[in-house]
């Protein structure tokens, strides 16, 4: 988990950014919707960091409905390399924020997802995943229990209004049953800053010691005199990281007073992808949807032990015989070199049959090769074994590789 990331250097990277920098960054949805920005502007909606974007030469995109920058002055490729090397400002105040109220509220989400909320400690978080009643992940999430009395909810900025009315459906059942929950939609903004001098920028503004929070856990705390934050320590990119939940009144003075350190650039959505997809994460929409399982896509660790034994969760009855059975495709990650790869480029076995697609794709700033995930026929998924990507028609030889492609340095205190 804290292995350091080895041949990052910023010398030596061939690949041209174009126009499109999102392809350049592996996100095929998120290109198709950059090449869509030339609609109305007004139609998007914008977080409270809108104009700051503007002002450091960002250039906006539409996202999920939102205007958000894809990159700033600086290329992605660089954007990628400050983030492993140094840190990173990303906004991310797109994403739904939720807080669960209540004495039944453990018993309310485990209705909705698959992890075990019971178990977590006072302030500890998990990623879990919403399912359908026919195993399929409706959205990713973080949920962590805090020791304020309630649950605090973050999920996708894409699947908001879906997620927000899923809850809201289900609390009206659990309400009627004669339950003790409550939902909190907040109007907080949220920013990430990401990498490895993360602690170093931050350690000044907060009162705590920050080696004290770890990967996945959270505190309220006052940082650089704003009052009223929320400081978790995850992220998107794999590297060690924070994401800070800020009323939206005081966002723009913490992104500028952050950005005042040298060690911080500002980040946008390029980088943000490419760094992901290194990290081996999924992008919802992209490489898990409503018609695959956590099993299929290799999320089991997500699914608490105690819930696959009561087989509680959404689902449960096709997802937990899975486990132990084989499914007809699994999610993978492929390396490659040549031509990049992206989204939809069909996978084929050693003799040439196609026997999966391309969900994500980039050419990888560290690695300096193609790097990508897919769902291939279940016994081509072993990792080592040879196979092809189908580019411009012409067969490219690829590898099932294992993930994340780059190692991981989250913070465990270890």
């Amino acid at each position: 988990m804290l292995a350091r990331v080895f041949g990052c250097g910023r010398h030596g990277f061939g690949y041209r950014i174009t126009k499109d920098s999102l392809r350049i960054a592996g996100s095929e949805t998120a290109a198709r919707q950059q090449r869509h920005a030339s609609t109305s502007e007004g139609s998007l909606k914008q977080t409270p960091l809108f104009d700051f974007h503007r002002e450091h030469g960002g250039k906006m995109v539409e996202f999920a409905g939102w205007s958000m920058p894809v990159q700033y002055k600086d290329s992605h490729i660089n954007s990628h390399m400050h983030t492993r090397q140094h840190c990173s400002i990303f906004d991310v105040s797109h994403m739904l924020q939720t807080k669960v109220h209540g004495k039944d509220r453990v018993k309310f989400m485990e209705s909705l997802i698959v992890g075990d909320i019971a178990e977590l400690k006072d302030n500890q978080g998990t990623l879990s995943l919403f399912t359908n009643e026919k195993g399929g992940i409706m959205d990713d999430l973080i949920v962590t229990r805090t020791d304020q009395g309630y649950l605090y909810v973050v999920s996708n900025a894409g699947c908001a209004d879906k997620d927000s009315a899923h809850m809201k459906a289900k609390l009206q059942e659990f309400k009627a049953s004669g339950h003790d929950v409550e939902l909190e939609f907040l109007e907080e903004s949220l920013i990430a800053l990401q990498g490895p001098t993360m602690a170093q920028v931050l350690q000044s503004g907060v009162p705590d010691d920050l080696s004290k929070l770890t990967f996945m856990t959270s505190v309220l705390t006052p940082v650089f005199g704003i009052a009223g934050c929320r400081v978790t320590r995850c992220g998107y990119t794999g590297e060690d990281g924070v994401e800070i939940s800020v009323p939206r009144k005081d966002v723009v003075s913490l992104a500028e007073r952050l950005l005042a350190n040298g060690e911080v650039k500002l980040a946008g959505l390029g980088a943000r992808d490419s760094l992901r997809l290194e990290a081996g994460l999924c992008l919802y929409g992209n490489d898990i949807d409503e018609n695959t399982t956590p099993v299929e896509a290799s999320l089991v660790w997500t699914i608490g032990k105690r819930r696959r034994q009561a087989k509680d969760f959404p689902g449960a009855n096709i997802v937990v015989p899975q486990i132990k059975a084989k499914t007809q495709r699994k999610r993978v990650g492929l390396i490659s070199t040549g031509p990049p790869v992206r989204q939809h480029t069909p996978i084929l076995a050693p003799d040439g049959r196609v026997i999966g697609e391309v969900t994500s794709g980039c050419p990888s700033p560290c690695l300096k090769q193609n790097v990508a995930m897919g769902y291939v026929e279940a016994g081509f998924s072993k990792v080592g074994t040879p196979l092809q990507v189908e580019v411009r028609k012409k067969a490219v030889p690829a590898v099932v590789s294992k993930m994340p492609f780059v190692p991981t340095r989250y913070y465990t205190g270890q």
